[in-house]
């Protein structure tokens, strides 16, 4: 307060940014006391063209305070009477409007939430939309609710979401998985993952310029890398419930990234109550995640007994389990059938999370009783599932 007892400059722009945002929260519902400034007009069409339908879906109409018709001028998009900003124009306006970050965030609600398919019914606004893996995610989970018309647009983008993936990941896979360096060997292929920065240095050591302190590089050094000799297994048993969906995508990718590399034998079943082996489609990630079917109860029990009936050389198999441990099966069955696994010679992983957060809920009951019967449990990112069979795979 100032001396008068009035509030000072700070206070009073503190209250204006306060109103203002207030506004944007409310929308059209703030009402004619607390009108939107003519420069966020814009931000106030472009959220309430989304998040309107979160009032709409609670049976609220559309209108200012207590007069469902009012505020049709001045209103958010999407009202009866206001401009309506079509998938298009939304998607433009949000991407100049908002951080990268909160953009995708509204993507994601809008397909994911508030059902706006009409965006994938569109190639412009699908060329527009900015993939993510979140995006792929919410769009694998209302899969089942889409009309054929929107059924290219998804595919679309689940496969611009794929690339982007595989090109992230795949390096990752080839440099853990395919073979580790052997720096007592020179290689003459050219490569940032095999290059050798030590090696140069002891090969440059010659061409030391003492009164510049630099050393002159000419003589550029790469390790060859040291090929397995003998070929495995990788068994990848994925959970197909509902909250699983980003697990589903990063696995079908990284089984998709496995089955292209030499000595690799990939085999990918996907399960719920019912197994599905989708081995025979491994190479082709898009059409794994399209196939699925997110949702439903969960025997992990039955999964894991499909894959001990086709380990073919326990020795030379990883089994790698990706779920939330919720079983809705028998859980001594389930643990009977691990430690059989593990007693065998199979290597076991359980990851409760594929996904770039890592941050996984689940069971942890269930976990521990599988670690006790010799599974490791994890909670990974794709990078460092990548690194783990690189481990294990010597």
């Amino acid at each position: 307060m100032t001396a008068g007892g009035g509030l000072g400059v700070a206070g009073r722009a503190d209250d204006q940014e306060a109103a203002r945002r207030w506004r944007l929260v409310l929308g059209r519902y703030a009402g004619d006391t607390l009108p939107v400034a003519p420069p966020d007009q814009a931000l106030d069409r472009t959220l309430g063209h989304l998040y309107d339908r979160e009032y709409t879906a609670r049976g609220h109409r559309h209108g200012t305070g207590g007069d469902p018709d009012g505020d049709r001028g001045r209103g958010r998009g999407g009202g009866r009477g206001g401009s309506v900003v079509e998938g298009l124009d939304w998607l433009g306006s949000a991407r100049e409007l908002f951080p990268r970050e909160t953009f995708e965030r509204m993507q994601v609600e809008a397909v994911g939430r508030y059902g706006m398919t009409e965006l994938l019914a569109d190639p412009e606004a699908v060329e527009a939309v900015e993939p993510s893996a979140e995006l792929a995610s919410a769009l694998l989970r209302v899969r089942g609710r889409l009309g054929p018309q929107v059924q290219d647009g998804l595919r679309r983008i689940v496969a611009r979401v794929v690339e982007d993936v595989v090109r992230r990941l795949r390096p990752r896979f080839v440099t853990a998985v395919d073979g580790r360096r052997d720096r007592s060997r020179r290689s003459f292929v050219r490569s940032s993952r095999t290059f050798d920065a030590a090696a140069t240095v002891r090969a440059n050591l010659g061409r030391w310029d003492p009164e510049r302190g630099r050393l002159l590089v000419t003589d550029l050094r790469f390790s060859a890398r040291r090929r397995r000799a003998l070929s495995y297994d990788v068994v990848l048993l994925v959970d197909q419930s509902g909250s699983m969906a980003a697990s589903v995508l990063y696995s079908a990718v990284s089984a998709g990234i496995l089955a292209g590399l030499p000595g690799i034998t990939v085999r990918l079943v996907l399960f719920d109550t019912a197994v599905v082996d989708m081995s025979h489609l491994a190479h082709d990630p898009v059409t794994v995640l399209l196939t699925a079917q997110l949702g439903g109860g969960t025997d992990i029990a039955r999964a894991v007994r499909y894959a001990e009936q086709h380990v073919r050389d326990p020795r030379r198999t990883v089994v790698a389990l990706v779920s939330d441990f919720e079983e809705g099966g028998s859980v001594s069955q389930l643990v009977s059938a691990v430690g059989r696994l593990h007693a065998s010679g199979v290597r076991l992983l359980g990851l409760a999370a594929l996904d770039g957060q890592a941050n996984p809920a689940y069971d942890r009951g269930v976990a521990r009783r599988l670690a006790e019967q010799g599974m490791e449990i994890a909670a990974l990112t794709p990078e460092r599932f990548a690194e783990w069979l690189g481990e294990v795979l010597p």
